[in-house]
């Protein structure tokens, strides 16, 4: 206490000055904070499906690992790239679902105008192209597939965008901006672009296709029953066809045995014609005869008008043959068998007589 009040008292004691300290205090401060601020950028961090471009500089370099890294601070700078699937609407709004006239109406091969819906997936599969290439890649690619989307578009009628050709026109139109985006080369790759819907552009057209569409589904129902009938009906008429040849076949083969048969007695019956022609001649009269007579009604007419018939079929039912010979007897009231009578009309005209008999 004595020393330090005699230092106080000693005229060459060196105060130090107030501001001193505060100086110190504020350097080191200062110290801090840009050691602080350098630490702060000297480090970034990289998210799954994230890439970065580091910029040294100006020179770019690609980092596509995840985790932490660290950077040369206020010197290297760092961009971010988002490398998952990504997307855009063309023809419509993804917010309001409201059509974009400039955008989705389209015309067709047979002139016919069409609203088409398109949403087209990408990702950036090169970040420097994307960062250094072109400011604005998004609208390139946009423009592009509006382009080849018109261009595919109008190459088809209005019923394949409609209905079947939707599949063919998408792979089309995918593989057109494949090929032109391979050209631009800006760091951006297409995944896919799909038709979100396609309709007439006006409710009296949109009417009239439904009832185009309501025909064409009656068309394949008329013409799916047809097929059902014919295939229900072809087997039983080709059944029934077989059926008609076969038996034509078996007549056929009745109809030829026979004409040979006949053929054969035919020439059996000349043979023996050649050896005795007269013999012959009788007999087969007598067989003629032997099949027409016993059926043989006559009717007698003397030229006047007046027909008599003998009826002699009735006399041989009432009295028939029972000896043996051939002929019927008549029996009178006594009881005598008599011959039937050769009845003889005289025609007084021309003196001419005709007899009938059996």
């Amino acid at each position: 206490m004595d020393e330090f009040n005699g230092n106080r008292n000693n005229p060459f004691h060196k105060i130090p000055k107030p501001g001193r300290h505060a100086k110190h205090i504020v350097i080191a401060a200062a110290g801090l904070a840009v050691v602080a601020l350098l630490a702060g950028d000297a480090t970034y961090q990289i998210q799954e499906q994230e890439q970065a471009v580091l910029s040294t500089f100006g020179v770019p370099k690609s980092v596509s690992e995840t985790g932490l890294h660290f950077k040369l601070p206020y010197i290297q700078k760092v961009y971010k790239v988002n490398t998952t699937i990504q997307g855009f609407p063309i023809g419509y709004s993804i917010d309001s679902n409201e059509t974009l006239e400039n955008e989705g109406i389209m015309i067709t091969s047979d002139y016919n105008f069409i609203d088409v819906d398109f949403f087209v997936e990408y990702r950036i599969d090169d970040p420097v192209k994307y960062l250094y290439t072109s400011e604005r890649p998004e609208s390139i690619l946009k423009n592009i597939s509006q382009s080849c989307i018109r261009t595919v578009i109008a190459s088809y009628n209005v019923d394949d965008v409609l209905t079947t050709g939707k599949g063919e026109i998408q792979g089309k139109i995918k593989e057109m901006i494949l090929k032109k985006m391979e050209e631009q080369d800006i760091g951006i790759q297409l995944v896919n672009i799909t038709i979100q819907d396609s309709e007439p552009p006006t409710q009296e057209v949109m009417c009239a296709f439904k009832a185009v569409e309501t025909a064409k589904q009656g068309k394949e129902t008329a013409l799916n029953n047809a097929n059902k009938y014919r295939n229900e009906k072809l087997p039983e008429a080709e059944a029934k066809a077989d059926q008609i040849i076969q038996d034509a076949e078996a007549e056929k083969e009745v109809r030829i045995n026979e004409a040979e048969g006949e053929v054969a007695r035919f020439n059996a019956m000349y043979e023996e014609y050649s050896k005795n022609p007269t013999v012959t001649k009788q007999r087969m009269f007598y067989e003629a005869m032997e099949q027409v007579l016993p059926d043989l009604k006559i009717v007698i007419d003397n030229g006047n008008g007046t027909q008599k018939i003998l009826p002699l079929d009735k006399f041989n039912e009432i009295y028939p043959d029972t000896s043996g010979t051939g002929s019927s007897a008549v029996s009178d009231t006594g009881g005598a068998d008599t011959k039937p009578e050769i009845q003889e009309s005289t025609n007084e005209e021309d003196g001419n007589s005709t007899e009938e008999g059996y």
